[in-house]
């Protein structure tokens, strides 16, 4: 990863050198909230041609890489392999990332589906505009590449948009707000949709307002008694400083998450196995979950849905602790605003109005994005309309971040028959032809095509929404 850094260093300083972009758009509008109007913006200005930049060390040394800054300030990273087979992945990242936007990021997406490239797949990724929970603005950001591909790299035959994590809640919402009837073309062919947080905005956090509340009522340091105190749901109040360090110097000194699980106090140990059995988690990913509904909460909060928090607990039943009566006695409750849950449901939420054929691929047992959003998602789908335009696939082996080298060549490979032939495939055919991409890009199918996930219900319990 360090070679990527130092190239990516490397490009963006050859960047500024050519473009004279080095200092674009840092600030970059983050603090106001993203637009909600139904339909897409008309582009305002003509972007600049991208320019050549060292490859990541990952990508095959033949292709040939391209970066630029986009008309909004999103910084980009373009890579065409030598063999190109004249289809384009357009790729959504995860996370989201809270600082500015910087071509660093680009180029650790790269390297991470570098296997995209050496499959013969050309591969466009944005940083987006902005840093924050902003999902149409990054589907903006991400269409707003494709034009800049078809203008200055070439006209795929073909288009796929590919979303990860997090960016695949950006991909669908970009499949729902750019088709041919918003933008005179068919701008996307086909979906792929990996590691998906799929259940919107309105549903997919849930479980971290859980957390955040059952830790407070087990550890009570997060606000400490002695500091100010405010609504968790708010993950932060606007303004307030908190590091990543001090977050886990609080976290490791009431859960011991620093140590093995036999260094840890009885009292650590005991809080951890609550929050594991509580909100369905394992130890390992406390942490990133605490995280988000903390300083994502906060960027939420403050920054997209005017100071009010969109997320609730009311109703919900803990089940799973020492005593469940009194957790469920003491817990903090709140409600969420309804105002700051219309506003962002309807920026993050997918509607199931899904044109062209869409792919799925869930590592069953992911930790950050449960196997059970996906069940949501196809509910969405049915409920759109769209639902016999989507096949969702499983394995058993994996991590949230990445599955493994031959699962997307292989989910690749089914949906362009899908858009090319008409057929449509299915979770068998696709478990039967991905070995044969293992010659290739090394083991690592896992498909079961018998899997189904449970209902989002069975994992994070109901709760009272607004209406």
């Amino acid at each position: 990863m360090q070679a990527t850094f130092k190239l990516a260093t490397l490009a963006v300083a050859t960047l500024a050198a050519l473009c004279g972009c080095a200092g674009v758009s840092r600030n970059n509008g983050a603090q106001t909230p993203p637009a909600l109007a139904s339909e897409p913006a008309a582009p305002e200005v003509t972007d600049a041609a991208p320019k050549p930049t060292p490859c990541p060390a990952s990508v095959p040394s033949t292709a040939t890489c391209l970066a630029g800054v986009d008309s909004k300030g999103a910084w980009y990273l373009i890579a065409k392999p030598a063999n190109w087979n004249g289809k384009l992945v357009l790729h959504a990242h995860g996370g989201p990332n809270l600082e500015a936007p910087r071509l660093e990021r680009a180029a650790e997406d790269l390297t991470r589906w570098a296997v995209m490239v050496d499959a013969g797949y050309a591969w466009a990724g944005s940083t987006f505009r902005q840093g924050g929970v902003a999902v149409r603005a990054a589907a903006e950001d991400t269409e707003r590449l494709r034009g800049i591909f078809r203008q200055y790299v070439g006209k795929p035959t073909h288009t796929i948009l590919h979303g990860q994590s997090w960016g695949a809640g950006v991909a669908a919402k970009a499949a729902e707000m750019f088709t041919a009837a918003t933008v005179g073309e068919t701008p996307y062919d086909g979906v792929l949709l990996s590691s998906g947080v799929l259940a919107g905005g309105s549903h997919s956090y849930d479980f971290r307002t859980d957390l955040r509340v059952v830790y407070q009522n087990l550890c009570h340091n997060h606000p400490r008694p002695s500091e100010p105190q405010y609504p968790m749901n708010l993950g932060l109040p606007a303004g307030a400083r908190m590091t990543n360090a001090d977050l886990s110097a609080r976290i490791n000194e009431c859960l011991g998450l620093d140590k093995p699980a036999a260094q840890r106090t009885p009292e650590q140990q005991l809080r951890v196995q609550t929050i594991e059995k509580l909100i369905r988690i394992p130890a390992s990913a406390i942490h990133s979950h605490m995280n988000w509904a903390t300083f994502r909460y906060q960027d939420i909060s403050s920054k997209r849905t005017g100071g009010a928090s969109p997320f609730g607990n009311m109703g919900v039943k803990y089940v799973g602790s020492a005593d469940d009566a009194a957790l469920n006695a003491g817990v903090a409750r709140y409600s969420a605003d309804p105002d700051a849950y219309q506003r962002f449901a309807a920026d993050t939420d997918p509607t199931g109005r899904i044109p062209v054929p869409v792919l799925t691929v869930k590592w069953i047992s992911d930790p950050t994005a449960f196997v059970e959003l996906d069940a949501y998602f196809k509910a969405t789908m049915d409920r759109g309309g769209s639902g016999d335009r989507l096949v969702q696939t499983f394995t058993t082996q994996g991590t949230h971040s990445y599955i493994s080298n031959p699962t997307y060549p292989t989910l690749m490979t089914a949906l362009l028959a899908w858009v090319e032939q008409g057929i449509k495939p299915t979770p068998a055919n696709i478990a039967a032809a991905c070995p044969a991409n293992e010659a290739k890009f090394g083991k690592g199918c896992s498909f079961d095509p018998g899997y189904t996930p449970a209902a989002l219900e069975t994992r994070v319990p109901p709760r009272v929404r607004p209406q």
